[in-house]
């Protein structure tokens, strides 16, 4: 009997700690052959993309090689985009590899599978909003985030000039008042005070105006209304100015325009509003939400193919309340931990359990200034409040989590204290 090739598409947070437990369990074992495939060849916590984007997080320093990660946890891994899907032979094809010169790297690859793990995550949705595309950033990966950093550290080298300053202030604004244009909105103002404290700049951060746009009637939309709340008080107490019940209808050089025809100037633009699944998920033959998101069975099954599964941000999994389970970093941890219990149970040939999302709570980070949040209390399904220090221990511990995930306790235990070696010995942000 041959041994099974499980391959898993999408190296993010719930793909790359699926691949690992597999690894760990069956791939050292000589049980299934584990395969990771990835476009990129570092894998980096989506989460921590906002500081990424401000320069408070040295993205070489905290990803993660694939290839080095592969071979001590018992995978393999394979750079390249996924192009096509051949169900009937149960093959997949990467498209060729090209450098920046044009120039073909690794000509295009096929790769068979026994099972078929979809973990592509999500992008941002600009909805058709004419000029979004052309005209504002997207924090949707580590090359998106570091443009955007090069690009506010240009803008704020520009206005230390005042003669080539386009506003009294330097204006950013955000479409999308979630989670990640939240916590970009504090790591903004914190950046400036930082860039200006080591005469990057001589701009102050009285000198920054930030718009935070949301087409809600409040901000986090989909979190409780406590946090939101208290979210929306500590913004506005850094200087943040935030736009609710306002849909932007178009996005040019000088700013947006609104459905009221209110124009928002600004300098930098990032659209954080709305997400969706990869596009081209639609094109493999697979049944598939207008949002592009695979349609799976709860037990995260396609629903046209036993043996090929998704999960996060890219699958609509249904719940028992006619719900879809949430695009959360939690709910892809909790997903990709049922995931690996249903392969192996696929591979034995016994039933797969369903998926049933359980929400811990949510916590939103503001720099460091503040964190809010709140944690769910047991099977009761009430929730704690919590705010500053607390808080942001709890938020702060989301990421060791996932670190223990894919390196184990020991190598967490040690970039805990490496982390806290490099805030004396680096800069507390990066200023090139």
């Amino acid at each position: 009997m041959s041994t099974p090739r499980i391959v898993v598409v999408g190296g993010g947070a719930g793909g790359l700690e699926l691949v690992t437990r597999l690894g760990r369990k069956l791939g050292k074992r000589q049980r299934a052959e584990i395969v990771l495939v990835d476009r990129n060849s570092t894998h980096i916590w989506k989460p921590l993309l906002h500081e990424v984007a401000t320069g408070v997080l040295d993205s070489s320093l905290d990803e993660v090689s694939y290839q080095g990660h592969s071979k001590a946890h018992g995978y393999r891994f394979q750079r390249g985009t996924l192009s096509n899907l051949d169900r009937d032979n149960r093959t997949i094809t990467l498209a060729p590899i090209i450098d920046d010169d044009g120039v073909v790297i690794l000509p295009a690859r096929t790769i068979d599978y026994d099972y078929l793990v979809m973990a592509l995550g999500s992008v941002s949705n600009d909805f058709g909003t004419p000029g979004v595309a052309k005209h504002c950033h997207f924090i949707d990966s580590p090359g998106q985030a570091e443009n955007f950093r090069q690009n506010m550290l240009n803008t704020f080298l520009r206005y230390s000039d005042p003669e080539r300053r386009t506003h009294p202030k330097l204006s950013v604004g955000l479409v999308g008042a979630g989670a990640t244009g939240v916590e970009l909105a504090a790591e903004l103002i914190g950046a400036s005070k930082m860039l200006h404290s080591y005469g990057f700049t001589a701009m102050d951060s009285g000198k920054l105006e930030i718009h935070l746009i949301e087409a809600a009637p409040r901000i986090l939309p989909a979190l409780p209304e406590r946090i939101s709340q208290a979210v929306h008080k500590e913004l506005e107490k850094l200087g943040v100015q935030i736009h609710v019940d306002t849909r932007v209808t178009c996005a040019d050089e000088q700013g947006f325009i609104t459905a009221d025809e209110t124009r928002i100037a600004t300098d930098l633009n990032v659209w954080a509003a709305g997400i969706r699944a990869p596009a081209f998920l639609s094109e493999l033959g697979l049944a598939t939400e207008r949002n592009h998101q695979l349609k799976v069975h709860q037990t995260l099954q396609s629903l046209d193919d036993e043996r090929i599964f998704a999960f996060g941000d890219c699958a609509a999994c249904p719940q028992p309340d006619d719900t879809r389970v949430p695009p959360r970093a939690q709910a892809a941890h909790q997903q990709a931990t049922l995931l690996y219990r249903n392969l192996r149970a696929a591979m034995d040939d016994k039933p797969l359990k369903p998926f049933v999302f359980r929400d811990r709570g949510s916590l939103i980070s503001l720099a460091h200034f503040d964190a809010v949040g709140s944690l769910m209390r047991g099977a009761s399904a009430r929730s704690l409040f919590i705010e500053g220090r607390l808080a942001k221990l709890f938020y702060a511990s989301l990421y060791r989590m996932h670190q223990m995930a894919i390196h184990g306790v020991v190598k967490t235990g040690m970039t805990v204290v490496v982390d806290g070696l490099n805030r004396y010995l680096r800069p507390r942000m990066k200023l090139h």
